[in-house]
């Protein structure tokens, strides 16, 4: 791949490494420059087991969305997507059921550039550019508008976002602001970091982001504090768990290392 293309927009500066991108690097995806591949390799070096974590991330996204449309649900809304490719939220469903509906939300606009590239022509599923904290904004836009039932029950999924989220954002309230939005019966899947195991290791790969990307500082949580992310939604077993322990159905979906499984929690609630 170039080190320019037409997906990116010129104001984008390709040298400096994009979160979105060094997920698909992480993936096995092909939509990332050499300055998230070096990003990453810096990250593994720190944490070798991080390859492992990301694809145990994504294979929770794919059981969670599974489980959510045997339970009904046929419409997601995906908050800090990064870049849909390799196992993505409309792949997955699309694949259970074609009817299903997808909005991804990210603030990056290279993650939304070339997710409006890719989408082209997907008429059930859209991009919008917002950030976390303008649920208003997210659920009126038209592309939600126009895909969103909002009588309906709708999937919503925060995987590895949440850690971004600082205590003085009121994680907690923000939380809320989504679910007074939606149906009952929708349902909301988590993952996040957390410092109960190697807080050394996953603190360093955070700062290691959050200085090449003058991003937030990451916000290491306990099992006790994400477990309170889930207020007013009643936790599906078998509860909050370390990612791998969360309903695996095969090999892909679990490390053969044990504590990598547990180095993020994972967790899916319903709306009552």
């Amino acid at each position: 791949m170039s080190e320019r293309e037409e997906w990116v927009p010129s104001t984008v500066d390709v040298s400096v490494p994009s979160m979105a991108r060094a997920y698909d690097y992480l993936l096995g995806g092909a939509h990332n420059f050499e300055a998230d591949r070096m990003l990453i390799q810096q990250a593994e070096q720190m944490m070798p087991g991080l390859r492992k974590l990301v694809r145990m991330n994504r294979a929770f996204l794919g059981r969670a969305v599974r489980y959510m449309i045997s339970q009904g649900v046929r419409q997601f809304l995906d908050v800090g997507a990064g870049i849909p490719t390799v196992g993505s939220l409309h792949q997955v469903a699309h694949k259970e059921d074609p009817t299903c509906r997808v909005v991804y939300v990210d603030r990056d606009p290279v993650a939304v550039a070339h997710s409006e590239l890719i989408l082209s022509g997907e008429e059930r599923v859209a991009i919008v550019r917002a950030d976390i904290r303008d649920p208003e904004g997210i659920f009126d836009s038209p592309e939600a508008r126009g895909l969103l039932d909002p009588d309906e029950p709708v999937g919503v999924l925060m995987l590895f976002m949440l850690h971004w989220v600082p205590d003085e954002w009121g994680p907690r309230d923000l939380l809320t602001r989504y679910r007074d939005r939606l149906a009952p019966g929708s349902h909301l899947a988590i993952t996040h970091a957390s410092h109960d195991r190697k807080k050394e290791e996953i603190t360093g790969v955070a700062d290691l982001v959050q200085r090449s990307q003058s991003r937030e500082s990451v916000q290491l949580r306990t099992h006790a504090e994400i477990e309170t992310m889930f207020e007013g939604f009643e936790l599906v077993d078998p509860g909050l768990v370390g990612c791998g322990l969360w309903r695996p159905s095969g090999p892909a979906d679990i490390s053969d290392e044990a504590d990598l499984n547990v180095q993020f929690y994972a967790g899916v609630g319903r709306k009552p």
